[in-house]
């Protein structure tokens, strides 16, 4: 069977499908082919799946650290079963809302595995062959998980972050290695549920690369919960023993040996491109050592008319990023020209408190030979927080010698949102005093980021300006 359209976009995740749907707004004739499930990994075994188990082991830790409730406390639990069957309803309600904006927008899909045969066609094995012969093709392949060389994923003693969301049957102990967002998040899932979780880093600190002063507070308060946390751990070797894993190697700051015993690896170290299928089939398609595939600023290969956008492509693997780069890229598609700004692209990881960042950091700004102003506001002066009992965070702002706002760090409860006034600010090159001058409601955690902007210009109301 052949198919003609305008558009043919590889990949049903939050990149492809919006790009979809932004092509469909912009009366193209547009091809989403999938192999597997709409949604993608972020919908169906990631972010959404992990926020619901978030939410919920959440909800059951306030319960049982807070003071004032009389009662046994101790009897409270999660019905992991009945979680874990919210869970699903939760992402299938979300992958059929998803599906009929698809439909009634007439984007098509197609559902198999796609391979390109050449710059203007495709080929999508299912029970049915089917060729494809489009105008402009966007690839959203997509990530998987990341594996060492001597561990690798079994699903059962060794498993991802896709194999612990289905976990019907809680281990004892767990070891996570890696300590960026997955493996921070899902420490913090199972630690909830009762769990020994054991969190081993190669890197210095907690969630690589972020700023220092927040990965130190960040650590504190993740070990005062409870998390048990190594950092500069090397992994030499992984054996079992007695039914249990071990895990064997070096800490890099003492150079003694080290052994950690789990019932269950959980492998969180980073997300590898689905380019394998893409190499060698053209050589205008260029990939970087580490398997992505290299584009434009307007999110084009090296083949005019093949574009490219979300995990494939590197960067930060966000969904929201994938997201955004669809839409300018499918604009682009149909003959629009525009780049994606990253310098204000945002981020966060949902433990408690959530961590959120955007911009650059101090160590970023002094690499890059830039002169930053720095405003720290700490949520003890927050009345908010307080009235939360939930004082530990703190917000970060930085500006150029302008006053321009080129980044920020939120350590704090809801930083995920509260980073968006600030991610609005480098959007728009405002400065210092455009956020300080804004009046904020009180008392809300948003208030930090005020006193934080006043801070750097040593004007803060709620404490010293030292």
């Amino acid at each position: 069977m052949d198919e003609k359209c305008d558009i043919a976009i590889l990949g049903g995740g939050p990149g492809g499908y919006v790009a979809a749907l932004r092509g469909a707004q912009l009366k193209k004739k547009v091809l989403l082919i999938e192999k597997d499930l709409i949604g993608g990994t972020c919908m169906n075994r990631g972010c959404i799946p992990t926020k619901y188990l978030l939410h919920q082991t959440q909800m059951l830790r306030e319960l049982k650290d807070n003071t004032n409730i009389d009662g046994p406390l101790e009897n409270l639990k999660l019905n992991w079963t009945r979680v874990q069957e919210g869970k699903r309803e939760k992402v299938k309600k979300l992958v059929k809302g998803i599906e009929f904006l698809l439909k009634k927008n007439g984007v098509k899909i197609i559902r198999g595995e796609a391979r390109l045969k050449s710059e203007r066609e495709l080929i999508v094995q299912s029970k049915e062959d089917t060729k494809i012969f489009p105008d402009k093709i966007i690839l959203a392949t997509g990530s998987e998980s990341a594996s060492l060389p001597f561990l690798q994923p079994n699903g059962e003693k060794i498993i991802t972050s896709k194999d612990a969301l289905e976990l019907n049957k809680l281990p004892d102990r767990l070891l996570i290695v890696g300590a960026g967002a997955i493996g921070l998040e899902m420490g913090t899932i199972f630690h909830r549920m009762g769990c020994d979780v054991t969190i081993l880093e190669l890197t210095k600190n907690v969630f690589p690369g972020i700023d220092r002063d927040m990965a130190v507070r960040m650590e504190r308060l993740l070990k005062a919960q409870g998390l048990k946390i190594h950092t500069q751990m090397k992994i030499e070797k992984c054996d079992l023993k007695n039914g249990a894993v071990v895990l064997e190697g070096i800490n890099l700051k003492t150079l003694s040996r080290f052994d950690f015993e789990a019932d269950k690896i959980l492998l969180a170290t980073g997300r590898t491109p689905n380019s394998a299928e893409l190499k060698g089939k053209d050589a205008r398609l260029e990939f970087d050592p580490h398997g992505f595939l290299k584009v434009d600023h307007n999110l084009e290969t090296g083949i005019p008319g093949i574009y490219a956008i979300g995990d494939l492509i590197g960067g930060k693997l966000l969904a929201h990023k994938a997201s955004h780069e669809g839409i300018i890229a499918v604009e682009n598609a149909c003959g629009k020209t525009r780049a994606m700004n990253y310098s204000a692209l945002p981020s966060a990881v949902f433990t408690e408190p959530e961590f959120a960042y955007v911009g650059i950091t101090e160590t970023e700004a002094k690499e890059k030979g830039l002169s930053v102003f720095t405003g720290l506001f700490t949520l003890q002066a927050n009345s908010r927080a307080l009235t939360m009992s939930k004082p530990d965070g703190m917000v970060k702002i930085l500006s150029d010698s302008e006053e321009r706002i080129v980044g920020a760090q939120i350590l704090s409860p809801h930083a995920s949102e509260i980073i968006m006034e600030v991610t609005l600010a480098i959007q728009n090159g405002l400065k210092l005093s455009d956020l300080s001058s804004v009046v904020h409601i009180h008392p809300t955690l948003s208030e930090a980021v005020m006193e934080a902007a006043l801070k750097a210009n040593g004007e803060a109301i709620h404490m010293l300006n030292t």
